[in-house]
């Protein structure tokens, strides 16, 4: 079990189909901006334009690795949120601690829609969601004994 989290890149391979090797090697790990912030900065690997209701998939080119009780939950900045109403699309990512063991390398994928009625524009290598690290609890009866198989959605129960 790691002590600490930590953010890393995932590899060229990984996140080739979504970028050059230029905005590979610009991308910058996720931050705090200050020394009491709670959440970490994700900045744009690429320049954005959203539209007004548009929805827009950022590939970030990161990966988390944290300890087994712990949760990455990624919502977006702030000020985007009030001044933009920037949402993502499943409300509050939640990335789990054996996410960076899948297929994807553990891939981070921020899925977000502008619902305002103003364009969006956002340089590259501006913040525009944060990550919160959260420790949990399990329920004393937890049996939960299933391995990661992939990436996104592979935690849904097969029938």
């Amino acid at each position: 079990m790691r002590a600490f989290a930590k953010f890393e890149k995932v590899s060229f391979r990984q996140y080739a189909p979504y970028g050059d090797k230029n905005v590979y090697d610009s991308i910058a790990l996720p931050r705090r901006a200050t020394a009491k912030s709670a959440g970490y900065d994700f900045f744009a690997p690429t320049a954005l334009d959203i539209a007004p209701q548009q929805t827009v998939t950022v590939a970030t080119g990161v990966r988390a690795l944290m300890p087994d009780d712990c949760v990455l939950m990624i919502f977006p900045r702030s000020g985007l949120g009030f001044k933009y109403r920037l949402r993502l699309n499943n409300t509050v990512g939640v990335i789990d601690a054996d996410y960076c063991d899948s297929d994807n390398e553990g891939h981070i994928f921020v899925r977000m829609t502008n619902e305002s009625d103003r364009p969006l524009h956002l340089d590259a290598g501006v913040a525009f969601a944060q990550g919160i690290f959260v420790r949990y609890l399990l329920t004393e009866d937890d049996d939960a004994t299933a391995p990661r198989n992939g990436g996104l959605g592979s935690t849904t129960p097969k029938k």
